[in-house]
C-alpha cells in the first residue's frame, strides 16, 4: 500500500503524479475488499466507483467544495481518501466509522445520506446557500442510475434546471446499455462541448446576432433550436438538456485521466451540469463483477475466493415469506406482488419466476410502488407490497392518503423491521408501528416466529381493508412451517405462559426472549405470564383486560421506539376502559437513533435480549412489590 499510505487528505492525493493514480486504485480496491470481508458491507457500489472517487478529490477542493454520495453506500473510497484511512477497519463495527456519509464523522461528509435520490435536493440547497453568500465554491451530486428511478430526484432535477444555479451532477451508470458510445467520439465531443473556445464562440457569436435588429432574437432562436436538434441526434441525453442542464457524456467512469480533465472543464461552465459516467460494479474483484448483486450488501466473506462465511442457520423470514406467498397465490390469481427495486432483498425472486405476469419491480419508487398497489386493489386484486421498514417510511403519504382512506385491501409485508444492525440509523426499522399505527383502517401483525409469518400472511388475505404484517432480518427460530396456512382471529392475542405475578406482552421476535425471561424469573419465586399479542393493532382488548385485573404488574417489550409503540396503545387502551390497572413497563427502544453495530450486540444494549428483559421485569416486580408492602 505504497500510495494510499501516505494519504491523509485530498491535499496528499494531489501531490501524487497523475501517472499512479491507477496504482492506487488498485490499493483502494485491496483495502476495501479485504475490510468488507472481514465486516460486511457495501462492496460492488464502492468498487465501481474508484477512479471516479479519486478524481473527484483530485480536482476539486474539499471540504470547501462540495459532494453529497446519494444513497452514500458507495462512499468507502471517499472516506479513506479524507483522513480515516486508519480508522478504516473499523467500518460498520460498534463505536466506528459508518458505512455511509456522517457528517458527524468528518467535514468531508457534508450529509448524512443512506436512502436513494437525496442527492440532488441537498446539493441544490447548498448550491444556493452559497450563491446567497456570494461565494464561489463547488457543489457535486453523485447518483446512480438506480436512484435517478427516484421521484424525488427527478423534482431536484426539475427545480435545478430552472434555477440555473452552478451544480454538477454526476450520474453514475452502471445499468444502461449505452456501451457503444463509451470510446473515442464520445470522448471527443464530450471535450469539444466542455471546451472553454468552443463555449466562448458559441456565447460570442450569439451575442452578435441577438444585436441585429428586429430579427436578432428570432434567428438566435432558431440557431438554438437547430443546435439541440442535432445535439439530440448525436448525444443521449436530450431529456437532462430539456431540462435546463448541460449534458456532458457519456465517458468511461474507470479512465482516470479522462475523469480529471473533464471535470477541470465542467467545473467552470457556469450552469447546471450533468456529468454522464459509466462504471462497471465490482470492477477489480472477479466475484463481485460476476454477481454484482450478491456483493452489493454482503455479510463477511473470503476474499480470497468471495465465498460467503455464513453459518447452517434456520430459515430466515425473508424466504419463509417469499414461500408462503407463492403458496398462497397457486391458490388465489388475484394476489399480486410489488417491489421498489428489492426483489432478491424481500424475497420475491422466485415469485416473479412462477407467476411474472403477476409480479412489478417498479425501481426505487415506493410512493409509486403504494399508489400503484392501490389502483390495483380498486380492481379487485390483492397486491403485496414486500419493502423494508426504512424504506416504506418514503411512502407515508401515500398509504395514508391512497390505502387507508379507501379501506383498500393493500397488504405490506415489512422486513426488516426492527434492529437491522451495521448499516445504522438510517435502516433500522423502528418507526413503523407508530408512523402506522395512528392510520384508520390499518391492521397491523407482527409474527413470533416463521411459521406465524405465513398464517398471518393468509389472514392478511382475508382482510377487507389495509393490512402490515411487520418481521425482522435475518433467520427465524427454527420451528416447523405448516403446509396449510390457518387463519388467525383479527384482534386475538395468545397465552403462551399462564402467570399470577406479573405479565410479559411480547410483539413479535421479542416473544421468545420473553418466554426465556419468564422462565428466569420463575427461578427467582415469580410467576409471570407470556402473551404473544399478535395483533398491535386491534389489540386483544379482552385479554389485556383480563390479565391486567389478575397481576400486579404489566410489562410490554418490543423491538421498536417506545413512543406511539405498542407499549403506549396498550397503556392507551386501559386508559379508555377507565380501569385502575397495575403499574406497566414499556420495554423498547427509548427517544434515539440508533446506530449501527451487531444486532446482538444492540439488542443487548437496549436490554432486549432475554436477559435484560429478565433484569427490567425483576426490578420493576421488586419496585412494585415495595411500593405496596
Amino acid at each position: 500500500m505504497d500510495i494510499l499510505d501516505k494519504i491523509d487528505s485530498p491535499a496528499d492525493l494531489k501531490k501524487i503524479q497523475k501517472t499512479k493514480l491507477p496504482k492506487l486504485a488498485d490499493e483502494l480496491r485491496r483495502m476495501i475488499v479485504g475490510t468488507v470481508s472481514k465486516n460486511g458491507g457495501h462492496l460492488s457500489s464502492n468498487l465501481g466507483v474508484i477512479e471516479l472517487t479519486i478524481a473527484l478529490n483530485y480536482v476539486f477542493n474539499f471540504p470547501r467544495d462540495k459532494v453529497v454520495w446519494d444513497v452514500g453506500h458507495q462512499s468507502y473510497a471517499h472516506k479513506l481518501l479524507t483522513g480515516r484511512r486508519k480508522l478504516f477497519h473499523t467500518l460498520r463495527q460498534d463505536g466506528g466509522i459508518a458505512g455511509f456519509p456522517r457528517r458527524e464523522e468528518s467535514p468531508y461528509d457534508v450529509f448524512n445520506t443512506g436512502h436513494s435520490g437525496t442527492s440532488i435536493s441537498a446539493a441544490l440547497g447548498m448550491a444556493k446557500a452559497r450563491d446567497m453568500r456570494g461565494d464561489d465554491n463547488s457543489v457535486i451530486a453523485v447518483i446512480g442510475d438506480g436512484s435517478l428511478s427516484s421521484g424525488l430526484a427527478f423534482e431536484g432535477l426539475n427545480n435545478a434546471g430552472s434555477i440555473k444555479s452552478n451544480l454538477i451532477v454526476v450520474l453514475n451508470d452502471n445499468e444502461m446499455s449505452i456501451s457503444p458510445n463509451v470510446g473515442a467520439m464520445s470522448a471527443h465531443l464530450s471535450s469539444i462541448i466542455t471546451g472553454e473556445r468552443y463555449n466562448k464562440l458559441k456565447k460570442d457569436i450569439e451575442s452578435v446576432i441577438k444585436a441585429i435588429p428586429a430579427i436578432g432574437e428570432q434567428i438566435a432562436s432558431f440557431a438554438h433550436k437547430l443546435d439541440d436538434g442535432i445535439k439530440g441526434m448525436f448525444i443521449p441525453g436530450r431529456l437532462f438538456e430539456d431540462l435546463g442542464f448541460k449534458y456532458v457524456g457519456p465517458i468511461d467512469g474507470h479512465n482516470i485521466n479522462l475523469l480529471i480533465d473533464t471535470l477541470k472543464k465542467v467545473r467552470k461552465l457556469e450552469r447546471p451540469i450533468l456529468l454522464h459516467i459509466v462504471t462497471k460494479k465490482g470492477l477489480g474483484y472477479l466475484p463481485a463483477e460476476e454477481r454484482p448483486d450478491n456483493y452489493h450488501g454482503t455479510p463477511p466473506f473470503d476474499a480470497s475466493n468471495g465465498n460467503f462465511n455464513r453459518e447452517p442457520s434456520y430459515t430466515t423470514y425473508t424466504k419463509a415469506f417469499g414461500e408462503a406467498l407463492v403458496h398462497l397465490a397457486g391458490e388465489n390469481e388475484k394476489v399480486v406482488a410489488i417491489t421498489a427495486a428489492m426483489m432478491d432483498g424481500t424475497g420475491l425472486k422466485d415469485f416473479a419466476e412462477r407467476f411474472p405476469e403477476r409480479f412489478y419491480d417498479v425501481g426505487i419508487a415506493e410512493q409509486h410502488a403504494v399508489t400503484f398497489a392501490a389502483g390495483l386493489a380498486t380492481e379487485g386484486f390483492k397486491p403485496v407490497v414486500a419493502v423494508y421498514s426504512t424504506f416504506l417510511q418514503r411512502a407515508y403519504d401515500q398509504i395514508l392518503h391512497d390505502v387507508c382512506q379507501m379501506n383498500l385491501p393493500v397488504i405490506f409485508a415489512i422486513d426488516r423491521a426492527g434492529i437491522v444492525g451495521e448499516d445504522g440509523p438510517t435502516h433500522q426499522g423502528m418507526f413503523d408501528i407508530s408512523y402506522l399505527r395512528s392510520l384508520p383502517n390499518m391492521t397491523i401483525m407482527a409474527p413470533k416466529d416463521e411459521n406465524e409469518l405465513g398464517q398471518m400472511l393468509g389472514t392478511a388475505l382475508t382482510i377487507e381493508g389495509p393490512v402490515a404484517i411487520r418481521y425482522p432480518r435475518g433467520s427465524g427460530v427454527g420451528v416447523e412451517i405448516d403446509k396449510e396456512y390457518k387463519k388467525i382471529p383479527v384482534g386475538q392475542g395468545e397465552i403462551l405462559r399462564e402467570g399470577t405475578d406479573c405479565a410479559i406482552l411480547a410483539v413479535g421476535n421479542r416473544v421468545y426472549p420473553s418466554l426465556e425471561a419468564a422462565k428466569m424469573l420463575e427461578e427467582k419465586g415469580i410467576s409471570c405470564a407470556v402473551i404473544n399479542l399478535r395483533f398491535v393493532k386491534p389489540l386483544d382488548r379482552e385479554l389485556i383486560k383480563e390479565m391486567s385485573q389478575k397481576v400486579k404488574c404489566i410489562v410490554t417489550v418490543e423491538e421498536h421506539l417506545l413512543m406511539g409503540g405498542a407499549g403506549s396503545g396498550v397503556l392507551e387502551l386501559l386508559d379508555d376502559l377507565f380501569m385502575v390497572h397495575p403499574p406497566i413497563l414499556r420495554i423498547g427502544v427509548d427517544d434515539c437513533f440508533v446506530e449501527h453495530a451487531n444486532p446482538d450486540l444492540l439488542r443487548e444494549r437496549y436490554q432486549l435480549d432475554a436477559n435484560g428483559i429478565f433484569k427490567q421485569t425483576l426490578n420493576f416486580f421488586n419496585k412494585c412489590q415495595k411500593k405496596h408492602a
